[in-house]
């Protein structure tokens, strides 16, 4: 589902800026593989796989760099040369998750050519990486110079570091029997916008259709736009033969995503709001509150975004 979001992306941005490409960033080989394969299927064409360890794999980039083919499948190379300035849209699909390899990786993808161009990242929506990339606008808008400039080898060095399992874990071997994704939110110049949706839905569509060419205040000005829009009028897609449990998970999703966007719209923390929200329409708190009572809930969040409730 990401994957195809994804390259969803890209072909909305390639109408504008028709050289654009996607870099998916991998954890190992055997998984480069697989999502080579997965975007095969997807765009009917094999995609460029970059291994650290082959002989090759300098001048496979450097060729990526100069065609017009639409993705390349890396594995740990975000500071191993990968220079690719027409690269637009990422996934961040490996595991290694220090601040500095994710500085590395959205490092690829901020090489705007001229003047509109954008990229944008796929990334899980994990804590962690969020922070980072908080932290690294932060350090976008006041940068200043360090005191001494560190060795650039051992930046590189604790960048490619793999971030070890315990002992215990690693006994075993992990292998993923399934997975799902839905949209969460898009993360924008400082902002969090957009209401949670299913994967493929035309509330996901809302955002993957973004034009690739626009200034970052006519951005901004969109996604603003389409998460008032979203709010007001619910989702499109509720389907009628889901399990109690695919339903329940769905609309904690999306009253989570509601608080959420009250929370940028009013500064007011996500606790208090899901306490006023109990307060008004009664109930235990959303993980243990039945399908009727979430519902509840985001029909009145709803209503405080129709009415501007403060």
């Amino acid at each position: 589902a990401v994957l195809l979001a994804a390259d969803t992306r890209l072909s909305e941005v390639r109408s504008h800026v028709p050289d654009a490409a996607g870099l998916v960033i991998a954890t190992d080989q055997s998984a480069a593989r697989a999502y080579a394969e997965t975007l095969r299927g997807i765009t009917g064409t094999k995609p460029v796989v970059v291994l650290s360890d082959e002989a090759q794999a300098s001048r496979k980039i450097s060729q990526f760099t100069e065609s017009q083919d639409r993705w390349m499948v890396a594995v740990r190379m975000v500071s191993e040369g990968v220079d690719v300035p027409r690269l637009a849209v990422g996934v961040y699909a490996t595991s290694t998750a220090t601040p500095l390899f994710f500085a590395q990786a959205v490092g690829r993808f901020v090489r705007a050519r001229s003047r509109g161009e954008s990229a944008s990242m796929f990334l899980p929506s994990v804590a962690t990486l969020l922070q980072y990339a908080s932290e690294m606008e932060l350090e976008r808008d006041h940068a200043v110079g360090p005191v001494s400039q560190p060795d650039e080898l051992d930046l590189l060095g604790e960048a490619e570091r793999p971030e070890n399992a315990s002992d215990e874990l690693e006994k075993g071997e992990f292998a993923a029997l399934a997975s799902e994704a839905d949209f969460d939110r898009v993360v924008f110049d400082g902002g969090e916008f957009g209401v949670s949706a299913h994967s493929g839905s035309a509330d996901e569509m809302d955002y993957l259709g973004i034009p690739g060419l626009l200034e970052a205040d006519q951005v901004k000005d969109l996604l603003r736009r389409r998460q008032a829009e979203q709010v007001a009028r619910g989702p499109r897609d509720t389907g009628s033969d889901r399990s109690t449990h695919q339903l329940l998970r769905e609309l904690r999703k999306e009253l989570n995503g509601l608080v959420g966007a009250w929370h940028h719209r009013t500064d007011t923390p996500h606790g208090v709001i899901h306490a006023s929200l109990r307060a008004e329409c009664g109930g235990p708190p959303s993980a243990a509150a039945s399908a009727e009572q979430l519902q509840e809930r985001i029909c009145q969040i709803r209503q405080w975004a129709i009415t501007g409730r403060s």
